[in-house]
């Protein structure tokens, strides 16, 4: 069956006013974790889209004082793009992949009888790839993150957290110069600070413990037994015939998880 937009897009819209500051449109980004806030006017009608990377130009603007002060009265108004592209819940999602391509955007707004129902972005369109792919359950390389989340160990430990926070990422892998793993900072490790405060001076080699292993060709069950034994949310990737390379990604609970919950995994027949 063709995917219609409905199928792949997010319900709701986030908003934000004209009159909004920079400051504001920042702190509602970050409450929502997203990237772009659809921007309405008196009446409550879409203006315009602001997004992460117009905020970055704004910020871009205020080199010295004078400018600081000019760039602190720009509002969502003064950044935001318009028209906002969009695109009707019903229609086909190659038709709307093929507006994002032929407009140059990120997301599309989506309305149903001319009204905001939702947004579809490219993100959606690159998760609805995974769910087309068949599920294979046999060894930790067919479910592992490639993606990880890596640090040097001279990293402070406030800069540690901030990717942490930004990534939504549990923990950070520490490497050398040549990529061999050092150790493994969690949301564990840092917890101590929160009542203690921050010593700007602590690196990530300072609080990390090592890190837990295993073998791309192990399988499923060596690895949630590995999990399980060692009270660990997610495991190191690697080659055993290399172990001192850069690691090949990530195994975690979530990633098990995510996987018994696919339509065609065993769990779900």
């Amino acid at each position: 069956m063709t995917n219609l937009v409905k199928d792949l897009m997010h319900p709701g819209v986030f908003t934000c006013k004209t009159t909004a500051t920079m400051g504001q449109v920042a702190v509602l980004l970050d409450q929502h974790n997203i990237h772009a806030l659809f921007v309405t006017d008196r009446d409550g009608r879409i203006a315009g889209v602001i997004t992460d990377f117009d905020l970055m130009a704004g910020e871009w603007l205020s080199s010295d004082e004078e400018s600081l002060v000019v760039m602190r009265k720009l509002t969502a108004a003064d950044l935001m793009s318009h028209p906002v592209d969009s695109v009707d819940l019903n229609i086909p999602a190659a038709e709307a992949v093929k507006r994002i391509i032929e407009k140059r955007v990120s997301r599309l707004l989506v309305t149903e009888n001319e009204k905001p129902v939702g947004i579809i972005s490219i993100a959606d369109f690159v998760a609805s790839i995974t769910k087309s792919i068949k599920s294979k359950r046999q060894t930790v390389g067919d479910v592992m993150s490639d993606a990880i989340l890596v640090c040097r160990g001279k990293t402070p430990i406030a800069s540690a957290a901030r990717a942490m926070t930004s990534s939504g990422w549990r923990s950070v892998l520490v490497v050398d110069v040549k990529g061999k793993v050092l150790g493994v900072v969690s949301g564990y490790d840092l917890l101590r600070f929160v009542k203690e405060g921050v010593d700007e001076s602590l690196t990530v080699r300072d609080v990390m413990h090592p890190a837990l292993t295993i073998d791309i060709h192990a399988s499923l069950r060596e690895a949630a037994d590995l999990l399980i034994q060692n009270h660990h949310h997610r495991l190191v990737v690697v080659d055993k015939d290399d172990p001192d390379a850069f690691p090949l990604g990530a195994i975690s609970t979530f990633d098990i998880v995510a996987e018994m919950a696919r339509p065609d995994s065993v769990w779900q027949k």
